[in-house]
């Protein structure tokens, strides 16, 4: 049975923050509240939690997987950012986008795309996931929530709660959220390109 936690989402307790910064660190997949719905994650290295996921969401292996950097520093390990790349990230971030960038080798390679040698980079102002990340001292594995053969982002903890039970180690009720999805913007050409128009403004993009 997952485990359960009622996450203050303005002032998250410390006490169930450290108690899910150690199932992650155990290989566990957590449901975890973010900018745009809930979305499922796990650490970078745990190939059989990454297994689980894809096994929940039906996902292949071409699917794009998503870090979430806790800021704009952690980037640089994983992901190449040149002036302009920077400059755009930290006008737009935290923010309801998703970044392509060419990642680095920090990056494990069945997390890029497998042609591009990319990967796409998050940063939230969801005070839950940024209480974990902070903790955890490194970005996560992250995609977002969507049940298979559906095209709607995850809102409510408790209904995923009634699919999700034994599914996954832990979901994180970090409140009811909004539903949308995010802006993917590609920086990895001359010019920023528009891969899908979601919730994030276009304007600085276009």
């Amino acid at each position: 049975m997952s485990q359960f936690f009622y996450v203050h989402p303005d002032n998250p307790q410390p006490r169930l923050i450290r108690q899910s910064v150690d199932i992650l660190r155990k290989g566990g997949v957590i449901v975890w509240p973010t900018d745009s719905g809930y979305a499922l994650a796990c650490r970078l290295e745990e190939k059989a939690a990454m297994a689980r996921i894809c096994h929940i969401r039906k996902l292949d292996v071409l699917h794009n997987f998503t870090l979430i950097c806790h800021d704009l520093s952690e980037i640089a390990t994983y992901a190449y950012l040149d002036n302009q790349a920077f400059r755009l990230i930290k006008n737009s971030a935290p923010g309801n986008y998703t970044f392509i960038l060419k990642a680095t080798k920090e990056v494990p390679r069945r997390l890029m795309n497998e042609k591009r040698k990319t990967i796409g980079i998050r940063v939230l102002s969801n005070a839950v996931s940024l209480a974990l990340l902070a903790m955890l001292k490194e970005p996560l594995m992250s995609t977002t929530l969507i049940r298979p053969g559906s095209d709607v982002v995850e809102s409510n903890p408790e209904e995923i709660k009634t699919y999700l039970n034994k599914q996954v180690d832990l979901i994180i009720h970090g409140g009811y959220l909004e539903q949308h999805l995010t802006t993917v913007i590609d920086l990895t050409g001359v010019t920023p390109e528009i891969v899908r128009a979601g919730a994030g403004n276009l304007a600085p993009f276009s």
